[in-house]
């Protein structure tokens, strides 16, 4: 499937990035200093129990050359114009290191956890994507905001609510995916994808890539123009106990993927599409 597809060979050198993993914001620059020193080329979050993007602000100002970036916010959870601002402010102050990294999160978190109108995802996200770069543009240019979709709309922007040009450019986006749909989306409009942690080698080449090429198809753009991110869950520890320890969390963390119907594609790429349903019900 690689072959059909000439996927081009890397580059550049692979960049290695860390889990941005606090239990409290206080404990963020310790985090940080801990994961510049080790030597990681970036840092990212994850929209757990916090704000995808508020640890950047520290680790902005405590690092120089890591690459910053949310994998990933959930979008729907917020609107295109104050992901535009967040990301725009992290851009400037990083000196051009942060990327807005997408995602939609699954349908029941986004209604009955933050209380925010569902609907057609892929179109939604589409529809999003082209606001925030809209509204980018008019604050690098200066031109009209005149943005009309079918979930977004923004026609009003005042200089008192404009940002001045961001001298680093605006921040690329990152889109997250699973399904072939999303994963389209992001080949025709990301400049980059992230593959999420509970895909598999034979699902990635099989579904993901394939998805991908169409993507990068439906705008005319190659695989010079996407780059691509790979998500991996690593078990390490100091001591034998903690080595367990984290294989323990790895496992679960594996387990609460599978939970999810739109992951279990990727349990059925293994043939391991059983373990779906008891795993739900665990």
């Amino acid at each position: 499937m690689a072959e059909e597809l000439k996927l081009p060979a890397p580059s550049g050198p692979l960049a290695i990035d860390g889990a941005l993993l606090f239990e409290d914001l206080a404990g963020v620059r310790v985090k940080v200093e801990e994961l510049r020193d080790i030597g990681y080329d970036g840092m990212y979050s994850f929209e757990g129990a916090h704000d995808g993007f508020m640890p950047f602000v520290i680790a902005a100002e405590h690092t120089e050359t890591q690459i910053l970036s949310t994998q990933v916010a959930v979008a729907f959870a917020r609107n295109p114009l104050t992901l535009a601002y967040q990301a725009n402010d992290l851009q400037m102050l990083s000196a051009g290191r942060f990327i807005l990294g997408l995602g939609t999160q699954a349908r029941q978190n986004i209604e009955k956890r933050f209380s925010m109108p569902w609907g057609k995802p892929v179109t939604r996200m589409r529809d999003m994507i082209g606001a925030i770069r809209a509204i980018q543009n008019t604050w690098q240019t200066g031109e009209r905001l005149q943005y009309e979709g079918e979930y977004y709309r923004h026609t009003k922007m005042q200089p008192m609510f404009t940002p001045k040009p961001n001298p680093y450019g605006p921040p690329p986006i990152m889109l997250g995916a699973i399904g072939k749909p999303m994963t389209r989306a992001a080949g025709a409009l990301a400049d980059w994808f992230v593959v999420i942690p509970f895909s598999t080698d034979e699902f990635v080449r099989e579904t993901t890539f394939p998805a991908l090429r169409e993507g990068l198809d439906e705008t005319d753009r190659d695989w010079a123009d996407l780059k691509i991110a790979a998500q991996c869950m690593v078990a390490t520890g100091a001591d034998e106990r903690s080595y367990m320890e984290a294989v323990a969390r790895t496992k679960h963390q594996i387990a609460f993927y599978g939970t999810t119907p739109i992951y279990k594609q990727a349990l059925d790429a293994e043939g391991w599409g059983d373990l779906h349903e008891p795993w739900r019900q665990m």
